[in-house]
């Protein structure tokens, strides 16, 4: 019988038994023997080798390690890469890779980049316009660093006028044209809401993706008013509306009165509804809490900092970072909805393309982008930002720790009543 089985066969049989034969008796496993030995014809000892060894834990098959992918870019171009990146603002991939050429015509325009300095050549250059945006990304993730510090929404509603203006939600549909604006404040308070912090106005075209920034001293109506007077006349095209939440310092008399003189529509998202504005309010994300922080600015010298702040990130946002708009929809292969844009470009790219600009206007900012200096902007911004930390940083972290600490002294003065 023995002689009729495979060795295929032969060695099944043994692992079935060997795992009864390492937990068996002496008697037992000499009973187990016979059976392996009539089955399979081995001869008793050999037989017994076979149990024993299939009874052993064989050792979990190691595969070998992965050999990394070899590097399709030089360290050169990944060192450049990384300068371009923090000169831009933090870029991510998507947009580093379509503004990548505006960036290094400026830095080489501007003397920041220059060929066989610096480890910058024409190689490089060809190289850094032919990455894609993820091996972006792959390769700027060592350089990438997140905020800890988190803010505070300051938006109260207004009883004032509220029935009388136009309500706009998330799905109505923008003009076609360039000017018309989502507005909305950004409180500069720290930890808490309590006291006279600095407010920054921040407004955003629907359309093109330009930005304009102002802060004041608090949101009382002519703070909040003048901000909107300097950022509508700073603005190089024609504002046609402004759509803002329902927050006070926006909907009142004074901010209306101005507007309807000016001969620009009002209208207002609705109450506790953000997607109405989500334009302005990944602005405030990327654009106030990025560059100004998180930290209390209660004081006039801070206020003067953020005002020159603010010009220089409006430039490095309006003439060097690209954005995408939402074109329709699409549904994908699973059948889910899914949204789509167009390909990534600069504000300035897309209001020159508008055409709603005469043609002394459009040189004035194309000649305006030229003289912008990337690097420049760069330092001046961390200038100013190190100024802005080093008045507000130490006064935020003690007004947090405190906040703290009476938080934790107040949860220990709570009674707790005992199960009963």
């Amino acid at each position: 019988m023995g002689s009729e089985l495979s060795m295929r066969s032969r060695v099944e049989i043994t692992a079935k038994y060997a795992r009864a034969y390492a937990k068996s008796s002496k008697k037992e496993r000499g009973r187990l023997l016979d059976e392996v030995v009539a089955v399979t014809g081995w001869s008793r000892d050999n037989a017994r080798r076979r149990l024993s060894q299939a009874a052993k834990p064989r050792p979990r098959a190691v595969k070998p390690a992965r050999k990394p992918r070899g590097r399709k870019y030089s360290y050169d171009a990944t060192k450049v890469l990384q300068r371009v990146w923090a000169l831009s603002g933090g870029e991510c991939g998507k947009y580093l890779a379509a503004s990548m050429t505006i960036l290094l015509d400026a830095l080489e325009r501007h003397g920041e980049l220059v060929a066989g300095k610096a480890r910058y050549s024409v190689t490089v250059r060809a190289e850094l316009e032919a990455m894609s945006a993820a091996t972006i990304d792959r390769y700027l993730t060592p350089a990438r660093a997140k905020d800890p510090l988190h803010g505070l929404t300051s938006t109260r509603p207004s009883p004032l006028l509220r029935s009388s203006i136009t309500v706009r939600k998330a799905g109505d549909e923008v003009e076609d044209s360039p000017g018309f604006f989502e507005g909305d404040t950004v409180a500069h308070c720290g930890p808490t809401l309590k006291g006279e912090f600095c407010r920054s106005v921040n407004l955003t075209c629907m359309r093109t993706g330009w930005v304009v920034t102002r802060s004041t001293r608090n949101n009382a109506h002519r703070n909040v008013l003048a901000a909107l007077q300097h950022a509508v006349d700073q603005v190089p095209f024609e504002v046609t509306g402004l759509d803002f939440d329902n927050g006070g310092e926006f909907i009142n008399h004074d901010v209306i009165g101005w507007a309807a003189d000016r001969k620009i529509f009002f209208t207002r998202s609705r109450p506790y509804k953000k997607n109405d504005q989500a334009t302005i309010e990944s602005k405030n994300n990327h654009l106030v809490r990025r560059y100004g922080f998180y930290w209390r600015y209660d004081t006039p010298e801070s206020l003067t900092l953020l005002n020159q702040l603010w010009p220089l990130v409006n430039d490095r946002l309006n003439y060097f970072t690209p954005t995408k708009k939402p074109t329709g929809y699409a549904t994908d292969a699973a059948g889910r909805r899914k949204r789509l844009y167009d390909d990534p470009k600069t504000p300035v790219d897309r209001l020159l393309d508008a055409g709603v600009l005469s043609a002394t206007q459009e040189a004035e900012l194309r000649a305006r982008r030229d003289k912008l200096n990337p690097a420049e902007i760069a330092r001046r911004t961390q200038s100013l930002q190190d100024r802005l930390t080093g008045l507000a940083r130490d006064k935020t972290l003690d007004l947090q720790a405190a906040i703290a600490t009476s938080s934790l002294d107040t949860a220990r003065g709570v009674k707790l009543r005992r199960a009963s």
